[in-house]
């Protein structure tokens, strides 16, 4: 079969609503245990960081349609995607039903697209496809795929869809937006969909031969790894596929923060880090740090326990979290993150439940 070089494509991702401020009303109600509220563009602006990462992997070109935290007008973001003429648009929401301060039953993933967008019988199938590809990939209840006329997908100049991920308002649905395995599965369920879409090969990430880099190399891979050290804070400068100097000391930062060799140089070590694909194969305990642990305190905290900064670094705090998750789960409660902890921190049934309710 003769595939698409993504190369031709440049595909654009948008997520709605921001943090910084938080946009008013777009949240959930207040989570037990950790005692606040989760604001809606915490999962959106990770899924979409998630799904260009992949992105990048497979080798397309990408468009950030709002690379801040902060909330930006619609007509705003329109001009920004007219400006690039991007082949495709994805924008990741999530969903809320009744007065937003309690919980309720409703739940589920749907996608929409515009009758009025100048390309809706493309939008309406890439609709399609990108809702059947992540209700395939996650156990969400399928609501299906509908006509919306909002600004965004009414007024681009390409293919668009809007897919709502669940409802902040539901209870399980609502300690998913803070899952980094949903985010994940989500935004490369959604990447795949787009390969499908355009006939590009997709290669699932678990069987991605990934190349050496250092100073000089260039290419998609330089440019995955740039964006991916960039949403885990580190400086690289532009994400622009070219191996430089602020590259190499973000690399070097990395490596350092992950208790690598420092040497500027990508190997198959870093990569694993990186890419933190099996984090479970590693034993964690009080003192351990890294990616491993940062994805332990980000599984602990979406399962509402508190975990105090999530930072990669195994303290007091996170000891404690996961001493109480051991004993409430049956283990034993030794703080060590060994292979059965690991096994029961990795199946979603053994979260916290709501509250004297059974929603």
């Amino acid at each position: 079969m003769a595939y698409n070089n993504p190369q031709n494509f440049l595909i654009a991702g948008n997520d709605e609503h921001g943090v910084n401020p938080p946009t008013p009303g777009k949240r959930t109600p207040v989570m037990p245990y950790i005692n606040r509220q989760i604001y809606e563009n915490e999962f959106n602006f990770a899924a979409k960081n998630a799904f260009l990462a992949d992105c990048l992997r497979i080798g397309f070109n990408i468009l950030d349609v709002k690379p801040n935290r902060q909330d930006a007008s619609i007509s705003s973001r329109v001009v920004i995607v007219n400006r690039a003429n991007p082949s495709a648009l994805v924008t990741f929401a999530y969903n809320a039903f009744g007065d937003g301060a309690t919980f309720n039953s409703a739940n589920g993933l749907e996608a929409f697209y515009s009758p009025l967008n100048v390309k809706a019988t493309q939008s309406r199938n890439f609709s399609d496809v990108i809702y059947s590809s992540i209700l395939l990939a996650t156990n969400l209840n399928g609501r299906g795929v509908r006509p919306l006329d909002v600004g965004l997908l009414t007024s681009v100049n390409t293919i668009a869809t809007l897919v709502e991920c669940g409802f902040m308002t539901n209870f399980r649905e609502a300690k998913l937006m803070l899952d980094p395995d949903n985010v994940n599965v989500i935004g490369r369920a959604a990447c795949r969909g787009v390969c499908q879409y355009f006939n590009v090969q997709y290669i699932d990430i678990f069987d991605q031969t990934f190349p050496v880099l250092r100073v000089g190399s260039r290419g998609n891979f330089v440019r995955y790894l740039q964006f991916k050290l960039k949403i885990l804070g580190y400086a690289v400068g532009n994400v622009d596929g070219v191996f430089g100097q602020n590259t190499a000391s973000a690399v070097r930062a990395f490596q350092q923060a992950n208790g690598l060799d420092a040497d500027g140089i990508v190997g198959r070590r870093t990569w694993y880090k990186l890419n933190n694909l099996t984090p479970e194969a590693t034993t964690l305990r009080r003192g351990s740090f890294g990616e491993e642990v940062r994805y332990l305190q980000q599984k602990l905290y979406s399962k509402l326990y508190p975990v105090g900064t999530i930072d990669g670094i195994f303290g007091s705090n996170t000891a404690n979290a996961v001493k109480d998750f051991q004993s409430e789960n049956g283990l034993v409660s030794d703080g060590i993150v060994g292979k059965n902890t690991w096994s029961a921190i990795q199946n979603e049934e053994n979260s916290r439940p709501l509250p004297s309710e059974d929603l």
